[in-house]
């Protein structure tokens, strides 16, 4: 409907061509030459949720040798709304073991990540997984990924409701391909592929990938402003009575191309709690016929919304769905960070556990896997993924709390509040050395960054300011750096582009401050600021609240203006 089929981008023919996602990726993985795949598979791999990388660090001194690069997969699990039982987490630190670089990374989409795994234990591994009820498929891809929602831990009673709703989302936009099934988990194959049939999807899927999150104010954990579609849980009398509808959001753009930027969503109406499937399913459907397959770049369906109109939207979804939204209800957030701690629910406790950038493993001094291992062992509650690469440790029985606890202290893994309250606010992507897209490090720097920023937070008297941090390697925006109080998006080695001005409940975009910096400018910008807030800051006045209003940057509520009269730019 909304494209030429004449200028239709490669990815278009080669996802038709597939025959429903198999490709050649079953005689790919059995390939004795290469420990790779074909270029054309690993971008229908992503569809299966994993993507095929290799070691950055060592990709030269190979070259040298006169060996191919040191290929490894990355696998996702999609877990909705992040909730994994003791089993699940035991098996995932498993494979981990087995297979992977023996870490645990918990993604901002509350999913698994399984790194450094061989191309030769591929199957093995998918397999596992999918006997132990969680699954890979759509976890990456052109279609609906992983569906986020708030872990909530202390409004327990609505968690499970809210949960619910992730997981029949989910299950609905699932892609219905029996692929995945025939290449991972030796299902009989279907001779024709004329067979079959993907209602929602079609033969391309989505023009790129589509994000989903369920938020339950007053916590916006989930960043619904960042989702294609996001769903604002409206509750009275502590029970959910429908959602408000929010479009168009989305953080990746493309470094110098004015064209791609990151947008908040928009508020579309209110639906009852009982339609939100059906308005998913012609959400997506919408997407699919008017986004943009000619230009990946411009695809996403923030870029759909802006190009047709919020009202365009409304009317097309009012058809799709033969009634209309209704107007949308008063909501409030006041944050979008984890609590962290023990945290009394319904009946049972809860604990969250910080963990830097989410990536879980034992070093000297700080066995953090092996702590929760010994958890796993005991629990009889649940885990939840929270969106911030954070833990929690839910519905601990009473019985069960003391035990846990005394894990707990042994080894040391602290719940957060030892943390400056910029850290507890971090948040980084994976970027080198294993992602192709990373310009710059990400997770293995932005710690001792903090490290020299809380020290100059505490020269001001700022050490427990809450500040939301977060850094990317590149600008495709995976832990959501766009809305951000203080961002870094990797431009070089050594170099970032830093932006400022983002709202502490994730509602407004940040602006870029200046280009192409390094830590020591990076700091030494930092430096006057924050002394700046110090001394004339309003009560209780957020970070990126106080440089909008000192006019560091400009507010900005819509990303076709984040490029737009960058004042402190140099």
């Amino acid at each position: 409907m909304g494209n030429n089929s004449n200028n239709l981008d490669p990815m278009e023919k080669l996802k038709v061509e597939s025959r429903y996602l198999r490709g050649t990726i079953e005689e790919g993985l059995q390939d004795p030459i290469t420990s790779a795949i074909s270029e054309d598979d690993t971008k229908l791999l992503k569809f299966h949720g994993s993507y095929q990388q290799d070691d950055r660090d060592i990709r030269d001194e190979r070259r040298k040798q006169k060996l191919e690069p040191a290929y490894q997969f990355m696998l996702r699990v999609a877990i909705p709304g992040g909730v994994a039982t003791p089993k699940q987490w035991l098996s995932i630190d498993d494979l981990s073991q087995r297979y992977g670089d023996q870490t645990i990374k918990l993604t901002t989409r509350q999913a698994f990540q399984l790194h450094g795994i061989l191309k030769w234990n591929l199957k093995d591994t998918i397999k596992t997984i999918n006997d132990e009820l969680m699954t890979t498929i759509a976890a990456c891809g052109d279609v609906n990924r992983n569906v986020m929602c708030n872990p909530n831990p202390y409004q327990s009673d609505i968690h499970q409701e809210i949960q619910d709703w992730a997981q029949k989302i989910s299950d609905h936009l699932s892609p219905k391909t029996g692929a995945y099934h025939e290449i991972w988990l030796d299902r009989e194959k279907i001779i024709d592929s004329k067979e079959e049939d993907e209602p929602i999807y079609g033969k391309t899927y989505l023009p790129r990938k589509f994000k989903i999150g369920i938020a339950a104010p007053p916590s916006n954990d989930v960043d619904v402003f960042s989702q294609d579609l996001g769903f604002i849980a409206i509750i009275e009398d502590n029970e959910v009575q429908g959602f408000n509808v929010v479009v168009g959001g989305g953080m990746g753009s493309t470094h110098g191309n004015t064209d791609t930027y990151p947008q908040v969503g928009k508020i579309a109406g209110y639906c009852n709690k009982e339609d939100a499937i059906d308005v998913a399913e012609k959400v997506v459907t919408i997407q699919r016929d008017y986004g943009n397959r000619s230009d990946r770049k411009n695809a996403r369906f923030k870029y759909t919304i802006d190009r047709y109109g919020l009202d365009w939207f409304k009317e097309e979804l009012n058809e799709r769905l033969g009634f209309e939204l209704q107007q949308a209800k008063p909501y409030h957030f006041d944050h979008n960070g984890d609590r962290y701690g023990w945290v009394k629910g319904h009946n049972r406790w809860h604990f969250t556990l910080f963990v830097q950038n989410g990536r879980v493993k034992d070093t000297d001094d700080y066995q953090l896997l092996t702590a929760l291992r010994e958890i796993a062992n005991v629990h009889t509650g649940d885990f939840r993924l929270t969106p911030n690469q954070n833990l929690v440790i839910a519905n601990v029985t009473a019985q069960k709390k003391k035990q846990i606890n005394e894990i707990i202290e042994a080894y040391g893994i602290t719940e957060g509040k030892n943390y400056s309250g910029l850290r507890r606010n971090s948040m980084a992507c994976v970027a080198f050395p294993t992602c192709g897209l990373a310009m710059a490090e990400s997770e293995r720097y932005l710690p001792s960054l903090i490290d020299k920023i809380e020290g100059l937070l505490e020269a001001e008297g700022l050490k427990e300011q809450e500040i939301v941090i977060r850094m990317t390697g590149c600008p495709n925006g995976c832990a959501r750096p766009g809305l951000a109080e203080i961002a870094f998006i990797g431009k070089a080695p050594g170099k970032y582009n830093f932006y400022l001005g983002g709202s502490f409940i994730g509602d407004r975009l940040n602006q870029l401050y200046r280009e192409n910096i390094g830590e020591e400018e990076i700091l030494a910008t930092l430096k006057e600021i924050f002394h700046d807030y110090a001394t004339n800051r309003n009560e209780k006045e957020h970070f990126g609240d106080f440089v909008v209003r000192k006019e560091y940057v400009d507010e900005v509520n819509d990303g076709r203006k984040f490029h737009r009269e960058q004042k402190g730019v140099l």
